[in-house]
């Protein structure tokens, strides 16, 4: 390649770097933080046994994925909701600072019944479609329930047997509304009052909305992690970070000159890549996320490392300097791609078979393996050739 002829690798590389610096700016605000770095909830249940619903492996994963959708309803980003042993769930709700509230939610058994005045069960909530938070005539908080077909035949039929007389709303077994049936309620649709603060209301329609747990649930541990540990996390964990990229930097540089020069330019872009790419996935940055990080870090330079010995034999053995390049590039190619995918596939396993930290681990040696490859191929070899008549090995 002739000087002054800008290489197409490069155009590519510097388009994609300008790209890469509009999604990840400003990084602080974009950078989704786990439990271990901004804070949060962490809390234990334990399914156990009752007369009525025994515990068994199905009843188990249920209680997960009901669980799940009442933890999507609060709203809560990137949460850890996984089965421990046989009878355990773990969860942890990052940026939760009221792990009270967060127990009432995922906790309670959201049983609901509708019983007439002699205690006989006229209906459940495992006949609701749905249940929103409304406003009285009053502006008073109440909940808005409705119906499935069958349910709405069956309250039809139940507020048509007891006009004029109550029919208690029970939830676990507490009684939370009394009304006295006016007329028959044929629509299927009903409001439970009960003097309900908002964030009360709240809390019942999203129980009531993710459906009542099959057994009954114990809270084992239930604890806050606090933000200043996390900010302490983050702290340690960057300062190693800076620390060992810097003398990454420096051994490049001492040990092969202007080509280390190239090389660290190489580096800075895969950090550019990999927090675009972390970014636009919404992934959750944790600590052993960020221990992920500085490992591929060393992957990274280790592409470079391997490209360059192979570039200085080739050279060495008599070679022109062009000829070393590409040589070097085409041998080293097999190397760095056998070695990234067998770290790659443990990188995966880790992602689908672990859970909380280690998922975030999977995930950062994920991306760290894919952005490493592409600069050590791709990136380097634009700069490498561009500048390839400016820098040269001693022989």
């Amino acid at each position: 390649m002739r000087r002054g002829n800008l290489p197409w690798r490069l155009i590519v590389s510097v388009v994609l770097v300008v790209i890469s610096l509009v999604v990840i700016i400003p990084v602080k605000q974009k950078i989704r933080l786990g439990l271990d770095l901004q804070g949060g909830s962490h809390i234990l249940l334990e399914c156990v046994d009752t007369p009525e619903a025994p515990v068994d492996s199905d009843a188990v994963k249920r209680v997960v994925e009901i669980i799940r959708n009442r933890i999507d309803q609060l709203g809560v980003a990137e949460p850890v909701i996984a089965r421990q042993g046989e009878r355990r769930v773990l969860v942890q709700l990052p940026g939760v600072t009221d792990p009270q509230r967060a127990v009432e939610v995922i906790g309670r058994t959201a049983l609901l019944e509708f019983k007439d005045e002699n205690g006989n069960t006229l209906l459940t909530g495992a006949h609701l479609k749905n249940a929103q938070v409304q406003y009285d005539r009053f502006g008073r908080p109440v909940v808005s329930i409705a119906f499935d077909e069958e349910g709405a035949k069956l309250f039809a039929q139940a507020t048509t047997l007891n006009v004029g007389k109550p029919i208690g709303i029970y939830l676990d077994d507490n009684l939370i509304s009394n009304p006295v049936v006016q007329e028959p309620i044929m629509g299927g649709e009903a409001q439970i009052t009960g003097g309900f603060t908002l964030e009360e209301a709240q809390n019942l329609a999203i129980l009531l909305r993710a459906g009542a747990l099959p057994v009954k649930v114990e809270v084992i541990e239930n604890r806050s992690v606090e933000p200043s540990l996390g900010q302490d996390s983050i702290t340690h964990g960057l300062r190693a970070a800076v620390v060992g990229a810097l003398l990454v930097v420096v051994f490049m540089i001492i040990y092969y000159g202007w080509l280390g020069v190239l090389a660290d330019l190489a580096l800075a872009s895969f950090a550019i890549f990999f927090l675009a790419i972390f970014i636009s996935l919404r992934a959750t940055l944790t600590l052993p996320g960020i221990a992920g990080f500085i490992v591929t870090v060393g992957m990274a330079v280790d592409a470079n490392v391997l490209i360059f010995e192979r570039i200085k034999e080739e050279y060495r053995a008599g070679k022109t300097w062009r000829a070393s390049i590409e040589a070097g590039f085409n041998k080293a190619f097999h190397t760095i791609l056998d070695s990234n995918i067998t770290t790659l596939i443990a990188a995966v396993m880790m992602f689908y078979l672990g859970s909380g930290p280690v998922r975030g681990l999977g995930v950062t040696l994920t991306l760290g393996i894919i952005c490493s490859m592409f600069t050590g191929i791709w990136v380097t070899r634009a700069l490498v050739d561009f500048f390839a008549e400016w820098i040269k090995f001693e022989a």
